[in-house]
């Protein structure tokens, strides 16, 4: 299954298809050059469209807004916070630097600080092992342990993870650790648009969780004219959790 949902992954990458399509293209052009050219085309198509901000926009604000940014949380009455991985760099990156090399999800991370400053007496637990299918280097949990040090956080209060490698095993895996009980209220830390999946996830494995959405990456609305190849990303996260959905509940997980 986890190779599934990395292959799943790649199946949501514009640049995939681009790539694959053009490969096609050199594949036919010495006999076929004029559906070479059509494949070509439908390359350009896909790069056109892609940079079209409103269109992935509009896939993300679907997700996001599923679960908008929350309240104000009495953080008093919850047993501590769940941050789920994805707010670091890849293994290797790290590798011979005890720098934590954040992306742009670390609001995952950060948002940890004011909750604690809300109710000190909250438990920490990052549930991150490897997403890479050949990943090296430190797991992602110990790269978040380094960035929370970083922001002053006490080693000692935060529980890591260490062994998921998706969000179903960031359910299962962090159940398991020693004096986690799910059933108890528990804050659940992760991307808007990774959200619905994710809280589907810990509530079908028996977690009393409250989701706390950060890192919102479409607003309210998206002006026509905004172009930018750089939105290939958006689609990629968007299209990487519809399939998501999708998979999770055919196996179902949720």
């Amino acid at each position: 299954m986890f190779l599934l949902s990395k292959l799943l992954g790649l199946a949501a990458d514009p640049m995939f298809w681009v790539l694959l399509l053009l490969a096609v293209a050199v594949f036919l052009l010495p006999r076929r050059p004029l559906a070479a050219r059509r494949w070509v085309l439908a390359a350009l198509g896909i790069l056109l469209l892609g940079g079209w901000a409103p269109l992935p926009d509009a896939l993300l604000r679907h997700l996001e807004r599923q679960y908008p940014d929350p309240p104000p949380l009495p953080a008093q009455s919850y047993v501590g916070v769940v941050v789920l991985g994805g707010a670091t760099e890849s293994g290797y990156v790290s590798e011979g630097t005890e720098e934590p090399q954040v992306n742009s999800g670390a609001e995952r991370m950060t948002t940890v600080l004011p909750l604690l400053r809300q109710a000190p007496e909250l438990q920490v637990v990052f549930s991150g092992g490897e997403g890479q299918y050949f990943g090296s280097g430190p797991s992602e949990a110990e790269r978040a342990r380094r960035f929370f040090v970083q922001l002053g956080l006490d080693p000692q209060r935060i529980r890591l993870e260490d062994q998921s490698r998706n969000t179903y095993e960031n359910a299962v895996f962090t159940a398991r650790l020693s004096g986690i009980d799910p059933h108890q209220p528990w804050i659940l830390i992760t991307s808007a648009s990774h959200m619905p999946r994710a809280l589907a996830v810990f509530r079908k494995q028996g977690w009393n969780v409250t989701p706390y959405s950060v890192d919102f990456r479409a607003g309210l609305a998206t002006p026509w004219t905004t172009y930018s190849l750089g939105d290939f990303q958006k689609w990629y996260l968007a299209l990487h959790e519809y399939l998501g959905i999708v998979a999770y509940r055919w196996s179902g997980r949720i």
